[in-house]
């Protein structure tokens, strides 16, 4: 079981990357929703990465307000998408609530993900949020050139967020002048981690987003078997370290970050 932190005086949180609907978590899943809501975690979107997942995602927002969904394809579940799927997906957008299309983006990193594919599946799904103007949730690993020309080339201006975000700071001034947010999780709580400390550090407050990722991206210094929504405050207390602004300051940021991005109360 999980143990939250004792929960700061005013302090709220977002979790802008959670995939709660993974089956690791059917055993403790409304334990961890209560939990979060004790210890101050007052929102979390959880993107979907597959068309199986989608309905559960929204059953979840169904029962629990501080949920937010975003539907999408994910690069890494290449093999399991169909054709049908982005029909699928243009049909998913229309319904409401939807506060992104997500998680989509290029994975080059993996070589064993066929790179035209994936950029045929990435550029209809961007197609799909520009026509239903919604934000995206994007997963860019060794591509982040690719993503942004095409950014610029469709001329997109809905924004998104760059989840764990691991570009330059050129990168990320970019990914502003589209109107993203970037996300920081889990990876820069490790000191190895200079290059995206440093950006952590130095990048305005009003660009930076908090997530986790669970059930991946494990903060450092963590016995468990794998990660939970509850661990943001690893990553939020590892960005106060980090940085100049008080503590309060920085969750009332990155939080009011998170929801103007994706256009959520």
């Amino acid at each position: 079981m999980f143990k939250p932190k004792p929960k700061a005086p005013n302090i709220k949180l977002f979790d802008s990357h959670c995939h709660l609907d993974f089956p690791v978590f059917d055993k403790d899943r409304n334990v961890i929703f209560d939990q979060m809501r004790k210890v101050g975690i007052e929102g979390v979107l959880i993107p979907g990465v597959q068309k199986d997942n989608w309905r559960f995602i929204r059953q979840l927002a169904a029962m629990r307000p501080e949920v937010s969904v975003a539907l999408g394809l994910h690069p890494m579940f290449l093999k399991e998408h169909k054709k049908s799927h982005i029909h699928d997906l243009e049909l998913a957008a229309g319904v409401k609530p939807l506060a992104a299309i997500g998680e989509i983006g290029l994975d080059f990193y993996e070589k064993n993900l066929d790179r035209k594919t994936q950029i045929s599946l990435f550029k209809a799904q961007m197609e799909i949020a520009k026509s239903c103007r919604l934000p995206v949730v994007l997963h860019v690993r060794k591509a982040h050139e690719d993503v942004l020309l095409y950014l610029k080339t469709m001329k997109f201006q809905e924004g998104g967020i760059v989840h764990a975000f691991n570009g330059s700071m050129q990168q990320a001034e970019r990914y502003r002048d589209f109107g993203f947010k970037l996300g920081f999780g889990g990876a820069m709580t490790y000191p190895r981690a200079v290059k995206l400390r440093d950006l952590a550090k130095n990048l305005p407050l009003t660009d930076i987003v908090l997530e986790t990722d669970a059930p991946d991206m494990m903060p450092a210094n963590c016995d468990h078997d794998h990660n939970s929504p509850l661990f943001i405050f690893n990553n939020f207390n590892t960005l106060v370290e980090l940085r100049d602004e008080p503590a309060s300051q920085i969750a009332e940021q990155t939080t009011a970050n998170s929801r103007q991005v994706l256009r959520v109360s």
